[in-house]
């Protein structure tokens, strides 16, 4: 079993930017495919990005690409979320999750671990 606590979160004008970060503990967190979800009011929970145990491979949703990136750090356990360009309609409540799909997905069904999220807010 794994452990995910979201951080970062919080309020920003719109054109700004943000860094959501996610620990993880209670297993080999490098041997994880690691993805981002976000769920705004209202709104079904939807893919943000995803990347491999070795963080060579990463995904996108066409709605951030361009403007999100992810990355890993595993000697610190932490996989990061940098968000720029940010708008409106980014507003949600941000996920981590772990899955042992080694390379990621971009399927929710794919991830059995999920953090308790983490609040961004983008102000128009």
């Amino acid at each position: 079993q794994v452990q995910l606590v979201e951080s970062g979160g919080g309020l920003v004008q719109a054109g700004g930017s943000l860094r959501v970060s996610c620990l993880a503990s209670g297993r080999t967190f490098s041997s994880d495919g690691m993805g981002w979800f976000r769920q705004a009011p209202g709104k079904e929970r939807e893919f943000v990005a995803a990347i491999s145990w070795s963080g060579r491979d990463t995904y996108y949703a066409d709605s951030v690409k361009g403007r999100f990136t992810i990355s890993r750090d595993n000697a610190k356990n932490t996989v990061y979320l940098q968000m720029n360009s940010l708008v409106p309609e980014d507003t949600a409540v941000y996920y981590c999750a772990a899955t042992r799909v080694r390379g990621g997905s971009t399927y929710s069904r794919h991830y059995p671990n999920w953090g308790q999220g983490t609040q961004v807010t983008v102000s128009s």
